[in-house]
């Protein structure tokens, strides 16, 4: 799907995007994130409001991994950007609440910058946030109505709809350029990084949070496999 490319290739190319010129020789780190251990069953959430639009049952969407155990919607980023990295320019992007559900469930967007709610559904719903660093909202959203928030503190930010409890999303606030959102199979890549040692760290809304360690050299591509533990 076209925003779901958009948002990958926003996400991993920002930092040749925002003219960072590292003064060390550059490399690219390629990685995938995988389940380790079984891939549990798909479960769903049986609905009983507004089934007109929302239907009778609903994926959960918390975890979604391909048949190879690739994991999709996880966050991955630097945890120390490399000396000079620019702080991201203010970026206006777009969530929807589609047919029950947040469209994109999880995405990127940098410090001061902008998300558009929207509702595309021929209902009432409505964003409810839980965080620390920014300010929480909750706002009633008719059908048709944008409502932009700015986020201006890095965080990672759960979003809910109470009127359809099965309705959840995430904004994850980036104070750097490299952070990047896994797509189907589980990838995400970085480019232009300077050669040296760095701390990868992933974060998924159900299997919690890792670490490792990645050495980047100069030239080819320097793959990466972060494993998440099935829960």
């Amino acid at each position: 799907m076209r925003w779901r490319h958009t948002l990958i290739v926003l996400a991993t190319a920002a930092a040749a995007a925002l003219g960072f010129s590292p003064a060390a020789p550059a490399g690219e780190i390629q990685g995938r994130v995988v389940l380790d251990g079984a891939i549990p069953p798909a479960r769903t959430v049986p609905i009983t409001i507004d089934q007109y639009v929302c239907g009778k049952e609903q994926p959960s969407g918390d975890l979604v991994v391909s048949r190879e155990g690739e994991i999709r919607n996880v966050v991955v980023w630097l945890e120390a950007p490399p000396p000079g990295a620019p702080t991201p320019a203010p970026a206006t992007v777009s969530m929807d609440q589609k047919a029950c559900v947040f469209v994109p469930r999880v995405l990127i967007v940098p410090v001061e910058g902008t998300v558009e709610f929207l509702n595309s559904d021929p209902l009432l719903h409505n964003l409810h946030s839980v965080s620390r660093e920014n300010p929480s909202f909750n706002r009633t959203q008719p059908k048709g109505r944008t409502i932009p928030i700015t986020f201006g503190r890095p965080e990672i930010i759960r979003v809910d709809c109470d009127l359809h409890a099965w309705m959840r999303s995430w904004v994850v606030v980036a104070p750097h350029p490299f952070y990047a959102l896994t797509d189907g199979q589980g990838r995400f890549r970085f480019d232009n990084v300077p050669a040296g040692s760095y701390v990868l760290r992933v974060w998924h809304e159900r299997l919690g949070e890792s670490t490792q360690k990645v050495t980047v050299a100069e030239g080819p591509a320097t793959p990466v496999r972060l494993p998440l533990r099935a829960r």
